[in-house]
């Protein structure tokens, strides 16, 4: 069977401008990335947001087009950007600039995943970085691009949805700088990517769901949420950051026994999150 290059789930009709995107819930892993590694397979999964795709998958029956991705995002991180290759990793490949991610080992291809574990020893070819770019990063980006472009000609303006998940050791700090601990953490690259006004709006629907938010710490958004989002033009992007630890065991990347409850409960963010994409369809010009 060949391997998809990412999964597009389309409602029977879109009904909003609203896109949901999930660059980092992947789970088709490649046979000679553990032939090739150490790790187990609950490590080398340990930086996935597994089950993501699911949680956000009512979207579908709220008129909304939601993409995951298919590669892992220990194959290739969609969330970064295509020239952010490590040196380290990838033969002829020359260090350009001061780059935290790519000399963290968190480039478009990883070279560690959670807790700094490497993925593998030694160095793979710069073809073998590209090829995995070609097959699927740049088809992700494109089918992207398109949904964006879409919904934008179709409403007059799009709101993406970034959806990704956070380990729940991440979150140590943040009941000194917020007075708790959250559990959904909104970003807009602090008010760069996304209207205020917007922001405001989906944080009051959390809330009235249950859930604990704050805003851009520890998280403020990635390659997507700042290539993308272009406020001035309409665009608007927020990632969304959701505390692993409510829905899955995090050692052994298993569903908690209220997984259904937690997607039952976030099945309803998103419906109010669709409904405020229902701007009106734009008229095309005759």
């Amino acid at each position: 069977m060949i391997p998809k290059d990412f999964y597009l789930h389309l409602p029977e009709e879109i009904t909003t401008g609203v896109v949901f995107s999930s660059p980092h819930s992947g789970r088709d892993y490649p046979a000679e990335m553990f032939l090739a590694s150490e790790l187990s397979r609950e490590h080398m999964r340990s930086s996935e947001d597994a089950f993501v795709d699911e949680l956000f998958m009512a979207a579908t029956t709220h008129g909304a087009p939601l993409l995951a991705a298919s590669a892992p995002r220990a194959f290739v991180d969609l969330n970064r950007g295509a020239s952010e290759l490590d040196p380290a990793l990838i033969e002829d490949v020359r260090t350009v600039g001061l780059n935290p991610r790519v000399n963290s080992g968190l480039g478009v291809i990883p070279r560690v995943v959670s807790e700094g574990r490497v993925i593998r020893q030694g160095k793979i070819s710069k073809r073998e970085a590209e090829d995995r770019l070609q097959r699927y990063y740049y088809p992700y980006h494109a089918q992207l691009r398109e949904l964006l472009e879409t919904s934008r000609k179709a409403f007059g303006q799009v709101l993406l949805i970034d959806c990704h998940s956070m380990p729940h050791e991440a979150l140590a700090n943040c009941r000194r700088i917020f007075g708790n601990t959250p559990e959904v953490i909104l970003g807009d690259r602090f008010g760069s990517s996304c209207d205020p006004e917007i922001v405001d709006q989906v944080e009051a629907i959390f809330a009235m769901a249950g859930f604990r938010t704050a805003r851009n710490t520890p998280f403020a958004g990635a390659y997507i949420t700042q290539n993308y989002g272009r406020p001035s033009s309409n665009q608007y992007v927020m990632q969304i950051e959701i505390d692993r630890s409510l829905y899955m065991n995090e050692a052994r990347v298993t569903k908690r026994d209220d997984f259904d409850a937690v997607q039952v409960r976030l099945s309803g963010v998103i419906r109010n999150i669709c409904d405020l994409g229902r701007w009106p369809m734009q008229v095309a010009a005759q």
